[in-house]
């Protein structure tokens, strides 16, 4: 069973690199999701601007995947494939993005309302987001990986919604994936100690509907069971005593979406 690799300061400091130009690219595919864009051209795009800076996109023939994004519309919940589908007003987009900078891994995703959202998107955003931060409070050191878990289930199951259990979050770092899993449910006190140097990617995969998930015959595209929207957003972080330190960051979005 493979083991839990501990990164040392130096390490977290390439893999805080390495998150950071995924979260600039997400910044740049901000700029330019609107009504009429295909995916194809933001997968395009990020894989123009992640070379242009030194890295490797992460998924582009990750055990086959034949793309430099995962782009998931509607109700698909992740590994969506990009192509010639032109983005609709009232569309709910995730974008999920990994590079390799100096040997390094850093992987991160956000859910991007396209134009005016329903209601029920607008508010399956707002929790999936607030999953994914009460989730991060938890990864200090002490915490366990139920305690993660718990975080993240409580909040969207309180407000109606489904989380996946199929699909879980994961250390990261050396490999896209490596131990430990992350799952987004889970009982406090429960699963493996959080201890320093631990750097793990934390990523709430939340239903609109039902938690059940169907798998496509393409091999990667998940979609949920009954049709409904599902929203994914994700960091990197690695875990330290008292404050937990995110290595990802969200601030280019929320810069260009403030400008929108």
């Amino acid at each position: 069973m493979p083991k839990i690799h501990y990164k040392s300061v130096e390490e977290i400091e390439l893999i805080r690199e390495s998150s950071l130009l995924v979260s600039k690219t997400l910044g740049e595919i901000a700029k330019v999701v609107a009504p009429g864009v295909k995916t194809i051209e933001l997968n395009k795009l990020a894989e123009t601007y992640i070379r242009d800076n030194g890295g490797v996109p992460a998924f582009l023939n990750y055990s086959g995947f034949p793309y430099s994004l995962c782009i998931s519309l509607n109700d698909q919940v992740v590994h969506g494939f990009p192509g010639n589908y032109a983005l609709k007003e009232g569309d709910l987009l995730s974008v999920d993005c990994g590079v390799i900078l100096n040997k390094y891994y850093g992987d991160s995703a956000y859910t991007f309302a396209v134009g005016e959202v329903s209601e029920v998107a607008q508010k399956l955003m707002k929790v999936t987001k607030e999953c994914l931060e009460r989730g991060v409070e938890k990864a200090i050191v002490g915490q366990r990986i139920g305690d993660i878990g718990y975080a993240v289930q409580e909040h969207a199951e309180s407000n109606g919604f489904g989380v996946v259990k199929e699909l879980v979050g994961h250390g990261v770092g050396l490999r896209l994936h490596e131990k430990p899993e992350v799952p987004n449910y889970g009982k406090r006190g429960s699963g493996i100690k959080l201890e320093e140097g631990m750097v793990i990617a934390i990523e709430p995969m939340i239903n609109a509907g039902r938690a059940g998930v169907k798998f496509w015959d393409d091999g990667w595209t998940v979609s949920t069971v009954d049709g409904k929207p599902s929203a994914h957003y994700e960091h990197t972080v690695a875990v330290k005593k008292g404050k937990v330190d995110i290595l990802s960051t969200f601030s280019y979005i929320d810069e260009v979406l403030k400008e929108k």
